[in-house]
């Protein structure tokens, strides 16, 4: 079965299993949900995440989710860009998410990044995700 939005899934699945209280989540692999959850670990969302084979042609990628003090360290994981209406950002108009303390995930030119480093580097992209 295709899937229409493999990055929202990979929201999806992180947002239940925080709501679950659950420790690990398994979603299936890809080389841009490995730069996500790249991105995520850097900026301290989750512990960590790795690339195992289930069978030949088949790859999970498990990720390991973060709490402190039995709270989520993730409150808010939102997709901004869909399939169905892409939303592009310049370097200009990358807005903070909650005076700094969040983070949005973009799809730029040079790679996933987060806004930080977006700005750091002066591109713009596709607004995949903010999270806080």
């Amino acid at each position: 079965m295709t899937m229409t939005d493999p990055i929202s899934d990979l929201l999806t699945r992180i947002r239940n299993a925080h709501a679950a209280h659950k420790h690990v989540v398994d979603v299936p692999a890809s080389k841009e949900k490995e730069a996500i959850l790249a991105v995520l670990q850097s900026e301290g969302y989750i512990r960590g995440f790795n690339r195992e084979n289930v069978r030949p042609g088949l790859d999970n990628i498990h990720v390991e989710l973060k709490y402190h003090e039995g709270k989520p360290v993730i409150s808010m994981i939102e997709r901004k860009s869909r399939p169905g209406r892409r939303v592009y950002v310049a370097v200009s108009d990358i807005k903070p998410i909650a005076n700094g303390l969040g983070i949005n995930i973009l799809s730029t030119s040079r790679g996933i990044m987060s806004d930080v480093q977006a700005r750091q580097l002066n591109v713009g992209g596709e607004l995949l995700c903010s999270v806080f």
